[in-house]
């Protein structure tokens, strides 16, 4: 009766195995969203590490997580560091391309919970309504990757994650104040003029 059960298992397991080696090496995820705001706003938020903790969907998994930001905080370069529970793991994320107002491309190593790396990239297309954002991944599926795949719907899982973050941008950026027009930026004083000699008096 127990060799019997072991072998059910171990053709279960072969099956899932073959069945896993057909499954797709790469992994691709894609959302958009459309925010109220100019390209040039959204920008500015997503290029700069110091502000992805107020809109990150990953960040509220773990509190205590712990963040740093090498080289500088923002621009090509600048790269942010996590470690944390089991549900954010560890890795890091550097900024590689730069098109102000247009593109950020980075690029995602992962620790643990397993090893891997990612390309990621946010666009910014001006709309009527403000600026489409559309935020992307492709990375390569490791083995426990596609086992994984099997019984569950990673793209869609990775995906909802992406359009939380989207929502919590659009959160973020509307409450950014707003860029000072020329009208609104005080001038300058002029520097003071050479001293006038005083007169002594008749």
């Amino acid at each position: 009766m127990i060799k019997k059960i072991l072998l059910t298992l171990m053709a279960i397991i072969g099956v899932i195995l073959i069945a896993a080696s057909f499954q797709s090496d790469d992994m691709n995820v894609s959302r958009s969203a459309t925010i109220n705001a100019a390209p040039e706003a959204v920008y500015k938020v997503v290029s700069d590490f110091r502000q992805w903790d107020a809109w990150s969907p990953w960040s509220k998994l773990d509190p205590e997580m712990k963040k740093s930001i090498d080289i500088k905080p923002e621009g090509v370069g600048s790269v942010y560091k996590w470690s944390g529970n089991s549900e954010v793991g560890e890795g890091s994320t550097t900024l590689v391309e730069a098109k102000p107002n247009e593109k950020v491309g980075m690029r995602l190593e992962f620790v643990r919970p397993m090893e891997g790396s990612s390309d990621v990239q946010f666009t910014f297309v001006p709309e009527a309504a403000g600026t489409k954002v559309t935020w992307s991944m492709q990375s390569k599926k490791p083995f426990i990757g596609k086992v994984a795949g099997l019984f569950m719907d990673c793209e869609k899982m990775c995906g909802d994650q992406f359009s939380e973050g989207l929502n919590n941008l659009a959160k973020v950026v509307a409450s950014a104040p707003a860029p000072a027009v020329a009208s609104e930026i005080p001038p300058v004083p002029a520097p003071p003029g050479p001293a006038t000699p005083a007169t002594a008096n008749p």
